[in-house]
């Protein structure tokens, strides 16, 4: 049996030299906004699971990709953790920080790049607020169906990080169901694209299948077990093609095309 030991002590991350990170990242990205004092990293201790509390090694507010390009390259060669955090209002704890990490706050990218009614999309950067996405869509009689509680403040990053959904996610899905494409940076800095601008992408199987892709079928868009064994794609959300819908019509993830490249579309 092989057993892989961790360097880590009772569970603890390695010790970070701030100074130096610090440093090292005021030389790299000199126009990168970065918190490192006590009194700045204190608003950003939890998310809105606020029973857990952690302070941050720092925090950093990127405006453009290339920033947080540089930083996740950078952070992986030291190897220190970054937890990326959108508008900080989850309930599950998926933005909480690291004592020995950095946390990627997002909430600079806030444009809606494009709005395309005939095609029902919308491409957006990750730290649009979910509302604003239907409000966007209402001169054409549009809106976009997954809906937290706290769409009003809960950006579209958070929302794909957590998967979130909302009252209307029993007839329109969760937010899985109503992406055709995510660009997303890897926690080494490397850029990928998953999913497609169209729904008949040449791509015959499921992009949230990895490491045995299988092929999504009509017969069955919404199974886990057959279309998508495993979950493990991570990573800082970037502009995504989101669906619309017209209000009260029917659902349009009932029978998705064979060759979808998004699960359960």
């Amino acid at each position: 049996m092989n057993i892989l030991y961790d360097e880590r002590v009772d569970g603890a991350l390695p010790k970070v030299d701030k100074s130096a990170l610090l440093s090292e990242l005021q030389a790299r990205l000199p126009d990168l906004e970065i918190l490192h004092t006590q009194e700045d990293l204190k608003p950003y201790e939890c998310d809105g699971l606020s029973a857990y509390r952690t302070t941050p090694l720092m925090v950093v507010l990127p405006e453009r990709v290339e920033q947080v390009e540089s930083l996740l390259k950078l952070c992986h060669q030291r190897q220190v953790p970054v937890v990326a955090r959108g508008a900080g209002t989850g309930l599950s704890g998926g933005a909480l920080p690291l004592e020995q990490g950095i946390l990627l706050v997002m909430a600079r990218f806030k444009q809606i790049l494009e709005v395309n009614p005939a095609g029902r999309f919308v491409r957006v950067q990750p730290g649009v607020r979910n509302l604003a996405i239907s409000q966007a869509a209402a001169p054409y009689e549009l809106y976009y169906a997954p809906d937290p509680s706290s769409q009003i403040a809960c950006s579209i990053g958070g929302n794909v990080a957590e998967n979130a959904g909302g009252v209307h996610c029993l007839k329109y899905g969760l937010t899985v169901h109503n992406l055709l494409k995510v660009e997303i940076l890897t926690v080494e800095g490397e850029r990928m694209t998953l999913g497609s601008d169209a729904l008949d992408a040449p791509a015959s199987t499921c992009w949230r299948c990895s490491p045995a892709p299988r092929a999504c079928s009509a017969s069955s868009p919404r199974s886990r077990s057959s279309c998508c064994p495993s979950r493990r794609w991570r990573g800082c959300c970037w502009p995504a093609s989101i669906r619309w819908r017209r209000p009260g019509a029917r659902s349009v993830t009932s029978s998705p095309p064979a060759s979808s490249p998004a699960a359960w579309r």
